[in-house]
């Protein structure tokens, strides 16, 4: 009686704790049966290619085990509370500079530099871009501040995508203060805007400096202004000779004249 009871006991907490146990596993497919080439990848993945061909079993969990998962996005990891409680408010105060003002003194300023970095970006994603040169402008008078490249490029493409020329020149004039050269993208995203703003000397003035900067350039900015520069015979014949003479073995389609009126 003695022995039958304990193995009651026992059994019961055993089996209790094995069938409660969200890492039960499960055989997907029995022994006798091979896995085909055309069942699931995933099957393909649980066994090697001589367990395939015997059909031997594969077992898997078919519950999630407990583990704690990862984001689903995990750029959301790069900004932290006070960072996004500092985007909601300057989207919410942008309209009144008073307490735009004041939030920015309370709020924006008492950011770490990650932080204050990572708001930069997500104004910039979101295309607030008046907010985002408002603060870029705060962060160049912070003691930690370093002349970068890739803010001035990333700001600068952002505000010519919204077509803000006019404030995409004032970063870019700032940048070139700080004696930095843009890449060739942003050449290319500055150029594609002026030609959109409808500034075609604007854009041979960006071509112009393009070609002075240190780095060898790209054949993409030639392409955006042989395309946007179709209006303008003589300017895109210019660029289309610099362009055989940097690129020989690229070639320029050239439309029909009677498209834009030439002859």
């Amino acid at each position: 009686m003695a022995f039958r009871s304990f193995w009651r006991s026992k059994s019961s907490a055993i089996f209790a704790g094995f069938f409660r146990s969200p890492a039960y596993p499960r055989r997907i497919f029995p022994a006798h049966h091979p896995v085909s080439s055309r069942q699931s990848p995933l099957l393909r993945l649980l066994c090697s290619d001589d367990q395939c061909q015997q059909g031997a079993s594969v077992w898997v969990r078919h519950y999630h085990d407990g583990r704690p998962r990862g984001p689903l996005w995990r750029g959301k990891k790069m900004i932290g509370k006070e960072a996004l409680f500092v985007i909601l408010g300057l989207k919410r105060l942008k309209d009144d500079e008073e307490n735009l003002e004041k939030f920015i003194r309370t709020h924006v300023l008492r950011l770490l530099k990650m932080d204050m970095v990572a708001v930069l970006i997500e104004l910039e994603r979101q295309q607030e871009v008046s907010l985002a040169l408002r603060l870029f402008k705060i962060i160049q008078k912070q003691d930690w501040y370093k002349p970068d490249v890739y803010l001035y490029k990333d700001l600068i493409i952002a505000l010519a995508s919204c077509k803000k020329m006019d404030d995409a020149m004032q970063v870019w004039e700032m940048m070139r203060k700080d004696d930095l050269f843009p890449d060739s993208q942003t050449y290319a995203e500055v150029i594609r805007g002026f030609l959109k703003y409808g500034s075609p000397a604007d854009a041979m003035n960006i071509y112009e400096d393009m070609k002075k900067s240190p780095e060898a350039p790209q054949e993409l900015p030639f392409r955006i202004l042989l395309k946007g520069l179709l209006p303008h015979p003589l300017l895109r014949n210019r660029v289309k000779q610099d362009f055989e003479e940097m690129f020989p073995d690229r070639h320029v389609y050239d439309p029909p004249e009677e498209i834009f009126g030439m002859r």
